[in-house]
């Protein structure tokens, strides 16, 4: 019988100067249905063929996703288990929808003010896991599609009474598309970035799983005298200057491409498949993510 691989990551997170992840491929097996299972502390905290399931955990948004155990399950001491960025590492099972895997993450994380696990962030990417994935799993596969026909648009404000700074889009299309688009005119000298995707195979996801997670200046200072990021150095991530100055993009408007992958994995913890829509965002987040998850989440529930 083959033997099961261990790919361990470790790294800064948000919250932690030392974080860590160890990610376990099970071997095929035809008798039991792939899965990825999200294991907190030894405990099993949600599993993808529990699908039907997904809208028991409790959601809420920082500067990321954070999801809390609705206590699902039949085990009483989940209910106070607890994940937070999951979003980088979610979308690379995409390339596997054949496979399983186990992710674990320990409970004894260095959180600081944040006392929720969280996933290391490694350089602010998908790409670590899933270079160091493909070495140990293979080729990837071909990705997961589900039908969602959703219509949706809706506007986005701080308050109801507030002038929108940004707005969603969302309808049925032939694959996964996506438009996100970030404008920030309060940065120093302005700041924009917009980005187009169309998933139809997993060479598609190369180019967003590259894009790295980034901060303005201005906000990462801010974020430090209230006593946030404390793990975050320069290995994390991509730290917006000055208006002008090289970025240092590893690819082309990254900015707006790594909100498309915390998009696809916001849509993704909950299974690894994507829904057939066109998404169009304006100076989105994590939040937004979710409206659009619940709007797909019945017809994911069918398929998972």
């Amino acid at each position: 019988m083959p033997c099961q691989t261990r790919l361990d990551f470790c790294s800064p997170s948000l919250s932690s100067r030392h974080s860590s992840v160890r990610i376990e491929i099970l071997p095929r097996d035809s008798s039991r249905k792939p899965r990825i299972s999200w294991m907190v502390g030894g405990k099993l905290f949600y599993s993808t063929d529990q699908a039907k399931v997904f809208d028991s955990l409790e959601f809420e948004s920082r500067r990321t996703a954070i999801y809390r155990h609705g206590g699902f399950g039949g085990s009483s001491d989940c209910s106070e288990l607890a994940l937070s960025t999951p979003e980088h590492l979610a979308p690379v099972f995409l390339m596997w929808p054949g496979r399983s895997f186990v992710v674990n993450v320990p409970m004894d994380v260095d959180a600081g003010t944040n006392s929720v696990p969280e996933i290391p962030l490694m350089d602010g990417s998908a790409l670590p896991f899933f270079l160091a994935l493909r070495r140990e799993v293979g080729t990837p596969e071909e990705i997961h599609f589900y039908d969602a026909p959703v219509n949706l648009q809706w506007d986005l404000r701080k308050t109801p009474d507030a002038t929108a700074y940004g707005h969603v889009r969302v309808s049925p299309a032939e694959t996964f598309e996506v438009e996100y688009r970030l404008e920030r005119p309060d940065y120093p000298g302005g700041f924009s970035s917009c980005a187009n995707v169309f998933v139809y195979s997993p060479e598609d996801m190369y180019r967003i799983f590259i894009a790295r997670t980034f901060i303005a200046e201005q906000d990462y200072e801010l974020a430090r005298q209230n006593g946030l990021l404390e793990g975050v150095d320069a290995s994390c991530g991509l730290l917006l200057k000055h208006s002008g100055e090289d970025y240092g993009y590893r690819v082309a408007e990254e900015p707006a491409l790594h909100k498309i992958l915390d998009l696809v994995g916001d849509l993704t913890f909950a299974f690894p498949a994507l829904p057939r829509i066109r998404v169009e965002i304006l100076n989105g987040g994590h939040a937004c993510h979710r409206q659009i998850l619940e709007a797909v989440l019945p017809f994911l529930q069918k398929v998972g």
